[in-house]
């Protein structure tokens, strides 16, 4: 079992920086693949960035946004620059055991965490 809390989000000018983190509880949380998605208000969740062995960006964050990990401190985080409105959401931390990217998304999350919201104000 892993349960994941995330932190970090807040509200913040257009062009400014935020950095997410999950802090992550369970023995085997080093061998897990790890995921942030969001959620905008009347809109499908959707994939944001990705680690496993390597890293991935859905296209709209790329160039601005940075996943990576620390497993001495069974935390991931997102470095998120140049902010713009449209990345208003509830983004949500997700952990699975067998994640796949397949070229837009990342699939196989089997834990989710409740979510930190990002407000961006133009």
């Amino acid at each position: 079992q892993v349960q994941l809390i995330e932190s970090g989000g807040g509200l913040v000018q257009a062009g400014g920086s935020l950095r997410l983190s999950c802090a992550a509880s369970g023995r085997t949380f080093s061998t897990y693949d790890m995921g942030w998605f969001r959620q905008a208000p009347g809109k499908e969740r959707e994939f944001v960035a990705a680690i496993d062995y390597s890293t991935y960006y859905t296209d709209s964050v790329k160039g601005r946004f940075t996943i990576s990990r620390d497993t001495a401190k069974n935390t991931v985080y997102l470095q998120m620059n140049s902010l713009k409105p449209e990345d208003t959401a509830v983004y949500y931390c997700a952990a699975g055991q067998r994640g796949y990217y397949t070229g837009s998304y990342y699939h196989g999350m089997d834990y989710w965490g409740k979510g930190t919201l990002v407000t961006v104000s133009s």
